[in-house]
């Protein structure tokens, strides 16, 4: 009699108490996730539109929510011989450059010694290199801008480069480290067995193996280098000029289209190199990373 009941009052086509709610709750997690990705959206998209909107703005005034008048004025006066954006893109470049070079120089035999051989207080050296991020920069370059002045760098491009290889040899070894560790020691020995000599075994085997995490590396110590103002501030200033200096200046002084168009011009590089990085660093190397 009871199963008559249930059958009966369970039809075909008949809805259960609280299915009715199903779409609705449904339909309330896609509008919470669509606005979760759109306030993503609007605070990482939202202070880039806006600096688009000051390269081209040639009058922008409170109240107006807009520019008032678009053009390039403020283009030919930042890449004019005057607006001296050419000459510290190009410092800027340099700089980076010999970073780059000389940062490598050293972490590649320090990230090989510290990924094949057994060091004694592995785990603390690789914390040493960790001593220049854990201490406020600003004081830290006060005190570097002292010391280089003892030894005639302060102004000079020597000096900052000096400055920022401190920097970005946390990177440098860190990964350097990483992507040896990734390779296989089997192979190097495999090649020592046929007759090659350590450092043919290196440069033919380890080194071309460990190159993808090596220019990522590179990459890092590139962007870090392009990027640095507290460094060049103190280092470097005023005879050694580069686009951060250039931007601060411009911002400092309220010239908020040449500020724009300066930080533009450092995002394109940092955009395309993240983008290679993506590319040479591989999860086995990722995997690798402070082990």
């Amino acid at each position: 009699m009871t199963t008559k009941v249930v059958a009966t009052l369970i039809r075909p086509g008949a809805m259960l108490p609280g299915t009715a709610l199903v779409p609705v709750l449904k339909w309330g997690r896609v509008v919470m996730r669509a606005l979760a990705l759109g306030l993503l959206a609007f605070a990482i998209f939202g202070p880039l539109v806006n600096m688009l909107l000051w390269t081209v703005a040639e009058s922008w005034y409170f109240p107006a929510k807009w520019p008032v008048r678009y053009g390039f004025a403020y283009w030919e006066r930042v890449f004019s011989p005057r607006g001296n954006a050419l000459e510290s893109l190009f410092n800027s470049v340099v700089i980076a450059f010999s970073t780059v070079c000389l940062s490598l120089a050293l972490a590649i035999p320090a990230g090989y010694a510290i990924a094949r051989l057994r060091l004694p207080w592995r785990s603390v050296i690789m914390l040493l290199f960790l001593l220049p991020q854990a201490f406020p920069n600003l004081p830290v370059y006060i005190n570097v801008a002292r010391i280089f002045y003892d030894y005639g760098l302060n102004g000079t491009f020597t000096g900052v480069v000096l400055v920022h290889t401190v920097h970005g040899l946390v990177y440098a070894i860190w990964i350097a480290t990483a992507a040896f560790a990734a390779v296989d020691p089997t192979l190097e020995e495999a090649a020592r067995i046929s007759g090659a000599g350590p450092l043919r075994s290196f440069f033919d085997v380890t080194l071309p193996l460990a190159l993808p995490g090596l220019m990522a590396s590179a990459i890092f110590v590139f962007l870090e280098s392009l990027d640095e103002f507290t460094a060049t501030f103190f280092v470097g200033a005023p005879q050694v000029n580069t686009l951060p200096l250039l931007l601060y200046t411009a911002s400092g002084g309220g010239n908020y289209q040449i500020a724009s168009i300066t930080a533009l011009i450092l995002l394109v590089p940092s955009i395309a190199f993240m983008l290679l990085v993506e590319r040479f660093l591989k999860a086995d190397v990722l995997a690798k990373v402070g082990h």
